[in-house]
């Protein structure tokens, strides 16, 4: 192992969520009157949490966020948490592999109830319990901040700068290579279209995967 913790973002690299919130956000700001596409979903939202997403669309539409958004939004998470979500392809033999004595945490945008949801639906809520960290609820400054990061690895008690960070938006990427980490971004997901990867290397990641599988052979050799 070239380091000495992991630490992962978790929707998008763990979870296949983002496919889905960028499609659902997509078509629920095109039914309220503004257009808005995948991409654009995908390009403006994707990494972005709390308060920062909020702000983010109301930019978009240029004014307040309508209550039906959030309605609908919280109508999908209701759905999503019931129902579970995909893991990303390889991500969970990835975990179940790693040596048991190998510090790990997730340093997500998301909350820890969702996370830890999720992570109970995937069948790995033990593989990272008590290391579940939110950049809404663990600090102040969430992504692109490095905060939530910092937080992580602190509470891991290794030096960022031992630590691996798995990542996969742009908005993660900018606060992860922040942080002082080696940074992997990792373009696995669904939302990892044609040049998402060149997306991360403009935000100065330190290594690209395409798949779980290069994952193991940057850390692994």
């Amino acid at each position: 192992m070239k380091a000495d913790a992991l630490i992962f973002d978790f929707d998008g690299v763990l979870l296949e969520s983002e496919h889905i919130n960028a499609q659902h956000i997509a078509d629920v700001l095109t039914s309220l009157g503004h257009q808005t596409s995948y991409q654009d979903a995908h390009r403006e939202f994707v990494g972005v949490g709390g308060p920062d997403f909020i702000a983010a669309v109301s930019r978009w539409i240029g004014g307040d966020v309508p209550p039906a958004f959030f309605e609908a939004r919280q109508a999908e998470d209701d759905r999503v948490m019931r129902e579970g979500i995909d893991a990303v392809d390889g991500a969970i033999r990835f975990v179940e592999k790693l040596p048991a004595n190998l510090p790990r945490a997730i340093a997500s945008s998301s909350t820890t109830h969702w996370i830890r949801t999720h992570l109970r639906h995937l069948g790995l809520e033990d593989n990272f319990d008590p290391h579940i960290y939110s950049g809404r609820e663990h600090v102040t400054r969430g992504k692109p901040a490095p905060d939530v990061y910092l937080y992580a690895a602190q509470a891991l008690g290794v030096d960022i700068a031992r630590c691996v960070i798995l990542e996969d938006s742009p908005v993660g990427a900018t606060g992860a290579v922040a942080s002082g980490a080696f940074v992997i971004g990792l373009a696995a997901g669904r939302h990892c279209h044609d040049g998402h990867d060149d997306l991360l290397r403009a935000k100065g990641v330190h290594a690209i995967a395409h798949d779980f599988a290069e994952v193991e052979k940057i850390l692994f050799g």
